[in-house]
């Protein structure tokens, strides 16, 4: 296990110093959205608690932790009036007592962008030659979680594909990989998660006819050229404390999560130009599981005002859960994006349950 681990530390390193001049600073950030109501309304700080389905997105070792044969999750979001709209769905199978999967898809588009590259016929504007195209983001996510013989200590790796497509225009595949893990102390509850853990690769080719070409060329737009896009990893820790009350009928249990990048200077709590860290914290208050409350605080940030002064910003995040039976339902009032000009968005998921008799 300690060599596992001292593996993936050395990859990461190595992989980072020697990408990081080829690396985009957000590559691939339709993965940075998160997934499920839950974790929106906690300010998707989640690496150290997450106990369901949503564990294949999170952090796969927490698959662990489901209690059911099966989970299905869904979701559903849309940002700027519809504009954008964000879907996830998965599923987990529990294997036995010691291991579990899951596979889960991840979808972003933005539909309906008007082509305007031939509004001009023989010098006139022809509206009628307007098309439309979509501009959409795929994520396909196969996890798989196993206890270790430490006791309270779980493991889980993901294997992801990404398929980036843009009209006719551009697309990419894509291949990476995540590895996770939690460990539970008494009600301590510790978490890290490797997002990207090799670097992921996307490739993109692009195809223009000549006439679109010649188009791009004459209004002074760079022709792309078939390249590779690289995603650097992101190391994410997460430690939290669960308390019972009154029989256990009320729990409360905060967290406080970590996001480590490494591809260039961010606006986040803790920047510089090799490594930035951005803090999340939330809170989720329970009432005979099944009931809900949530709340959380990311996007901290450094802000600039006109008299000189530095201020530091937040974004805060609401949201309530409710478990009937083997349905549960989750909302939340969050910026996806955590982007502070962002709109908030009502985000909706629900998870079923599926046990045998």
């Amino acid at each position: 296990m300690k060599k596992i681990l001292l593996l993936i530390f050395f990859l990461t390193g190595v992989f980072t110093l020697l990408k990081a001049q080829l690396a985009p600073k957000y590559s691939n950030e339709f993965l940075s959205l998160g997934v499920g109501a839950r974790a929106a309304g906690m300010a998707n700080a989640m690496i150290a608690g997450v106990n369901d389905v949503t564990s294949g997105y999170w952090n796969p070792a927490g698959l662990l932790e489901i209690k059911d044969n099966i989970q299905i999750s869904l979701m559903h979001n849309e940002q700027f009036a519809g504009i954008g709209k964000n879907d996830y769905g998965a599923v987990s199978f529990k294997l036995n007592d010691q291991s579990v999967m899951a596979f889960s898809m991840i979808r972003y588009g933005v539909d309906d962008i008007p082509n305007t590259l031939n509004l001009m016929n023989n010098g006139q504007i022809d509206y009628s030659l307007i098309t439309n195209f979509s501009a959409v983001d795929y994520a396909f996510i196969g996890s798989y979680a196993r206890k270790t013989k430490i006791v309270g200590l779980t493991i889980g790796a993901n294997a992801k594909v990404i398929r980036r497509v843009i009209g006719d225009f551009a697309n990419a595949w894509g291949f990476g990989l995540d590895v996770g893990a939690q460990y539970k102390y008494k009600k301590w509850m510790f978490g890290a998660m490797v997002r990207d853990v090799t670097s992921t690769f996307n490739v993109w080719s692009f195809t223009f006819t000549d006439a679109q070409k010649q188009i791009l060329t004459s209004t002074k737009n760079e022709l792309p050229s078939n390249t590779l896009e690289l995603t650097l990893p992101k190391l994410i820790l997460g430690i939290a404390y669960k308390w019972k009350f009154f029989n256990n009928r009320f729990t409360v249990m905060p967290e406080l999560d970590f996001d480590y990048t490494t591809d260039g200077k961010r606006n986040v709590l803790i920047s510089s130009k090799y490594f930035n860290i951005d803090p999340k914290y939330a809170i989720e208050l329970g009432f005979s599981n099944i009931v809900f409350l949530r709340s959380g605080f990311n996007n901290f940030q450094k802000e600039i005002q006109i008299d000189g002064t530095t201020k530091t910003s937040f974004l805060p995040t609401i949201g309530i859960g409710l478990k009937l039976n083997n349905l549960t339902i989750d909302y939340a009032l969050a910026n996806p994006g955590s982007v502070s000009t962002m709109p908030y968005s009502n985000i909706i998921s629900a998870r079923l349950s599926i046990n045998r008799r």
